[in-house]
């Protein structure tokens, strides 16, 4: 049971190396310097630095995903949890001028929101899957209308509110600090504590966890109210960060949310797992621009490898279960 995972990872990601090894010789380019340029990219000293602060957003997303994920429930609504944590800790840093203050708003605006989710799954019947997902989009069209009406920085044509004063701003490193904190939060939780046994063992066998007791609408709102509430936290750390404000858009196109799932995917929300799957993928994308500058070939040749590890994973872990269920 403990290696199966490992095993399903590492054949998952020789595979995707392989698939990458084909359409990198089927372009003209070298694999190895491809890979080079990857690792340097993302770890050299040109490129550490981008690579760290994208490890923040993805890391923390990738654990807010994890925590549900880990009792088999998805949060697809990653997106609007993050986006209205920003923009309700940007609103709170301008008004009050506290740190501290605009990341309690981000937390609780997120895990708020996620709770309505729960809340439409236990009480009306609708997936968490749907719930979620769907919710995201009157969310983010808030923040825009927010963003570009009564927020909005009156000294500039862009969607964006104006920056946050000194008091109010996060250095990249405290952010980075405070993710690690989370990730060591959630491992303690999900380890040593009745609540996370409780998720692991839904996760394990939704019946089987019913039957032992375990009130499932409950730990419904409880784990989605932790993940929209880190979601949110994320999101308020990324506003709180250079440029110090909130850019209607901002936070939705690096898409932070689908990666971080792919890595609590990847690492089977496993708490420690997931935070090295964000560092890869995160890696991954930071070093892609390196390898298109050394090799010419495009930077989304990265997105078809963590496209094609996951489907790997996928199969392998397949395999693998059908493997043990005839022993």
């Amino acid at each position: 049971m403990k290696t199966a995972p490992l095993k399903t990872v590492g054949v998952a990601v020789l595979a995707a190396l392989v698939i990458g090894t084909v359409l990198l010789l089927a372009t003209g380019a070298d694999p190895l310097v491809a890979y080079q340029s990857i690792v340097s990219g993302a770890f050299g000293p040109d490129g550490f630095a981008d690579t760290l602060a994208y490890v923040v957003p993805v890391a923390g997303l990738a654990t807010a995903l994890a925590i549900p994920l880990r009792a088999g429930m998805v949060n697809l609504g990653g997106d609007g949890q993050l986006v209205l944590g920003a923009i309700s800790a940007v609103t709170v840093g301008l008004g009050t001028g506290s740190a501290v203050l605009a990341l309690l708003a981000g937390i609780l605006a997120g895990g708020a929101y996620a709770v309505l989710a729960a809340l439409c799954e236990n009480r009306f019947g609708v997936p968490l899957l749907v719930s979620t997902l769907l919710l995201s989009y009157p969310a983010m069209s808030l923040a825009s209308y927010l963003v570009r009406f009564p927020l909005k920085d009156e000294g500039s044509s862009l969607p964006q509110t104006p920056q946050l004063p000194d008091g109010a701003r996060l250095p990249e490193l405290a952010a980075l600090v405070v993710v690690l904190v989370v990730v060591l939060v959630y491992t303690v939780v999900d380890a040593r504590t009745p609540a996370g046994f409780e998720a692991r063992v839904t996760g394990w066998n939704a019946r089987f966890a019913e039957y032992a007791g375990i009130d499932r609408p409950r730990l419904t709102v409880r784990l989605l109210a932790f993940s929209g509430g880190t979601a949110g936290l994320v999101g308020a750390m990324v506003a709180m960060g250079f440029p110090y404000r909130f850019i209607d858009g901002a936070l939705i196109t690096p898409q932070y949310t689908w990666i971080g799932l792919l890595a609590a995917l990847l690492a089977r929300a496993n708490p420690l797992g997931t935070l090295v799957a964000a560092v890869f993928f995160a890696a991954l994308t930071s070093g892609g621009f390196a390898m298109e500058r050394a090799t010419q070939v495009p930077r989304e040749l990265t997105a078809i490898l963590q496209a094609v590890l996951i489907l790997f994973l996928a199969a392998t872990s397949g395999l693998l279960r059908k493997r043990g269920a005839r022993v």
